[in-house]
């Protein structure tokens, strides 16, 4: 698949490999984007994978900065607080017990395999509702 830009990343969130509390959509315009160029939006909640005013505001906000393409995680990638403001760079969040060391930038990519984490299968209902119309 060629990727076209702009390029819309939908990432997973959550206290634990199960449980999304955290969608972020990033847009990037173009290959060369600096990573502070890149759009963010975040929503939380504890059903926020099931909601469907969050879907239609995700993809309101794709369309709104006009994503050509939509690359998605099929796992959480970690927890939903900020390294940095949260808790410090480097180190494990003290809220989410279940991520310490596996997330963060004083991990190492042998600590955690991300391919064998469970699929966030509850998402499954975001594709099928926004992304046809893309």
């Amino acid at each position: 698949m060629k990727v076209k830009y702009p390029l819309a990343t939908v990432m997973a969130y959550g206290p634990d490999d199960r449980t999304v509390t955290k969608l972020v959509v990033g847009i990037q315009r173009s290959a060369q984007d600096d990573p502070d160029a890149i759009e963010v939006e975040r929503w939380v909640g504890t059903k926020v994978a099931e909601d469907p005013r969050v879907a239609k505001e995700m993809y309101a906000f794709m369309k709104a900065h006009g994503a050509k393409t939509v690359l998605t995680a099929t796992a959480i990638m970690g927890c939903p607080h900020e390294e940095g403001e949260d808790f410090p760079e480097g180190g494990d969040c003290p809220l989410c017990p279940f991520w310490k060391g596996m997330q963060g930038s004083g991990t190492s990519d042998e600590r955690w395999d991300r391919q064998k984490s469970p699929r966030v299968e509850k998402l499954g209902f975001f594709y099928k509702f926004w992304l046809p119309e893309l």
